[in-house]
């Protein structure tokens, strides 16, 4: 197995956090100043950015992993 099942939970909660902070950054900078509607807008597409981000990482994480497990000699 590339990936551990306690990696996936780690990678998950970190994900899941990212989320969370990212969507409160986006109502401090913004509440207040714009319609509450907007506000929801703008969470939501932050949002969506950052959880292609992180699946474009995981991606990433598990295609080096998956290359450097060819690479090494079978034991």
């Amino acid at each position: 197995m590339i990936i551990k099942p306690g990696e996936i939970l780690t990678y998950a909660m970190v994900a899941i956090s990212s989320l969370f902070i990212m969507g409160s950054v986006v109502h401090m900078m913004v509440g207040g100043l714009v319609s509450e509607n907007t506000e929801i807008t703008l969470i939501a597409i932050i949002c969506i950015i950052d959880a292609i981000a992180i699946g474009f990482m995981a991606r990433d994480a598990y295609l080096r992993r998956k290359a450097a497990a060819e690479q090494q000699p079978p034991q």
